[in-house]
């Protein structure tokens, strides 16, 4: 339920908007996407990824920095992955992050989606999470993960992969 006043929507509200307005993926689905040309785009902390695994071949964009890096008119955006032309599949921890994401993502321009229920439910799915791994490695567009711009968003790691709740 709103504010008692009815001018500011719930968390919940704001989610169902969200999910309502972006395209969805069950973890199959969005491996088939990737596989057909989209990018799997991991926003989920690094604490989530030592912990459950690293989805493999997705890049590694932190939260907290992902509009900076996706948008095709910031200086601080990723090239290979800061594109209107490739369909984007975010993924966090449950599947509740990525949908705001996906959805701000979408806002800028971008073909932004995001996988239902997330890493958890990758993995229940028995879809592929890849154990270590090293974040630092360069992605496959040259961008070391720990890059960081001179000016702008300084936080926040970007990249490829090798191989708590989020409410």
């Amino acid at each position: 339920m709103s504010d008692p006043h009815g001018l500011h929507p719930t968390i919940e509200e704001l989610l169902a908007e969200a999910q309502a307005a972006i395209r969805r993926f069950g973890p199959a689905d969005a491996r088939a996407a990737v596989a057909a040309g989209a990018v799997l785009v991991d926003i989920r902390p690094v604490e989530q990824r030592e912990r459950d695994g690293l989805v493999p071949g997705a890049a590694i964009v932190d939260r907290n920095v992902l509009e900076w890096r996706l948008d095709p008119a910031s200086p601080w955006r990723v090239p290979h992955l800061a594109r209107r032309d490739v369909p984007v599949i975010l993924i966090c921890n449950e599947g509740y992050q990525s949908s705001l994401a996906a959805h701000t993502l979408r806002r800028l321009g971008l073909d932004a989606g995001d996988v239902v229920g997330g890493v958890q439910a990758w993995r229940e799915d028995g879809l592929p999470l890849a154990r270590g791994g090293d974040p630092q490695a360069e992605s496959p567009g040259g961008t070391s993960m720990s890059a960081r711009p001179k000016r702008g968003p300084r936080a926040g790691r970007v990249g490829s992969q090798s191989g708590s709740t989020e409410r």
